[in-house]
């Protein structure tokens, strides 16, 4: 069975954020079209999604030494425990799903977390002779987000970073299709606020055949 991520990175929910409702009509949507596909959702503000700390390198440390997990700290137990049952999760997955507001040129900083937690060697890529190569190959990954000006284009294009981060992070990964939905420019252009909302909402649905 496919199984699909949902992530999302935002404190608000589909009636106040423009991300979140365009994410939630591209999710429902794809449910209709693909009622087989698991689809598993996961609220980063709401999940616990440690900080790669102290404790968990001593922990990795303990465990690359040849240490049994029942030897760790309770705390290096639960942070090294939690970040192996986020990035198993994701390996397992087939398709990714994020869900982001556009924040001072990038996403809340609960993403870069995530994103820290499932870059695993030997999982998500590993190391080479030739350099680290991606393992997720067979996978597929969606960006949703909302920008209150327009970044997708002209100079702007280089001050925005979340997206290009990610893409950054497919290709380590391996992940050889990676595309992006922006709703873009309401802030800038509140008289068209409405207008631009419900056009994102429309080609969120409509990717939702093809994804």
């Amino acid at each position: 069975m496919t199984k699909v991520l949902y992530i999302t990175a935002h404190p608000h929910d589909d009636s106040q954020s423009f991300s979140m409702a365009a994410g939630k009509a591209f999710i429902d949507k794809y449910k209709d079209v693909n009622p087989a596909h698991e689809v598993v959702a996961i609220d980063l503000y709401k999940e616990d999604i440690p900080q790669i700390d102290a404790d968990v390198f001593s922990g990795w440390g303990k465990l690359q030494t040849g240490k049994g997990f029942e030897e760790l700290s309770d705390s290096e137990k639960a942070k090294v425990g939690r970040l192996t049952e986020l990035v198993d999760q994701f390996v397992e997955a087939d398709k990714y799903v994020f869900v982001t507001p556009f924040w001072n040129f990038s996403f809340p900083p609960v993403m870069k977390a995530y994103i820290d937690a499932v870059s695993v060697a030997g999982k998500t890529f590993k190391y080479t002779e030739h350099g680290p190569i991606g393992l997720l190959t067979d996978k597929k990954a969606l960006h949703i987000q909302a920008r209150g000006g327009v970044y997708s284009e002209g100079p702007a294009a280089q001050m925005e970073m979340g997206h290009r981060y990610l893409d950054i992070m497919m290709q380590f990964y391996g992940v050889p299709s990676f595309e992006g939905l922006f709703i873009e420019g309401h802030a800038a252009m509140p008289e068209k606020a409405l207008e631009i909302k419900e056009n994102g909402i429309e080609r969120a649905k409509d990717l939702a055949h093809t994804f």
